[in-house]
């Protein structure tokens, strides 16, 4: 059975704030791709939420017309208009709320999960932990400095080090001088340390503490 072109313009036009949101929410957090059908799904759930709203909005816009100002006839093209505003926006508070862990440590409490937001516990680990790092890598290296920024996961991408020092077995630093920052390889990480941060007689974080 043929499908109308219009009616096809229709359904796109009413998924498109849901996969705007999706996009923006994979383009900013640290998060998998899902498969082409799940993120599918998921966008039809964020078509929903941003209908919902949407009515909202037109609503309340609605109600200010009758008792205060009218702004004017809502036409198809302003709720298509207004859909791509709010979806540009809840997808930018999803991705802060997932990267910020917010919404998480209320549901914690509350004793609904005990999940993170983070996408995992390596991700968790390396965000909730803004201190110098010693990487254990392979044939017994040891390299300590200050992660700038780190993979996502742990079998791909790098670390960004800067301030590093190679470490001895006897935990001595080696500098690396005129080096402002190195790459390591996750895949060639065996082990990351975080270390503990020291006060001073003022009450000032020193650096790291071996």
């Amino acid at each position: 059975m043929d499908i109308p072109s219009s009616d096809v313009i229709k359904v796109v036009y009413a998924l498109l704030p849901g996969f705007v949101t999706a996009w923006i929410f994979y383009a900013l957090t640290a998060y998998a791709r899902l498969s082409p059908f799940e993120r599918t799904v998921q966008a039809l759930i964020f078509t929903g939420i941003i209908q919902v709203l949407v009515l909202a909005i037109r609503e309340s816009l609605f109600f200010l017309g009758r008792v205060a100002y009218g702004f004017g006839e809502w036409t198809d093209n302003g709720s298509f208009t207004t859909s791509m505003i709010v979806a540009i926006a809840f997808g930018l508070v999803y991705s802060a709320a997932a990267n910020n862990n917010w919404i998480h440590p209320l549901l914690q409490r509350l004793g609904i999960t005990y999940q993170p937001s983070y996408p995992s516990e390596w991700f968790s680990a390396l965000a909730e932990n803004q201190v110098y790092v010693v990487l254990h890598l392979a044939g017994n290296r040891r390299i300590l400095g200050w992660p700038c920024e780190w993979p996502n996961q742990c079998d791909c991408g790098h670390f960004v080090l800067m301030d590093a020092s190679w470490l001895s077995e006897d935990n001595e630093p080696t500098q690396l001088e005129n080096v402002k920052s190195i790459l390591i390889p996750a895949k060639d990480v065996e082990m990351v340390e975080f270390l503990k941060m020291t006060n001073d007689e003022d009450g000032n974080a020193s650096q790291h503490q071996l």
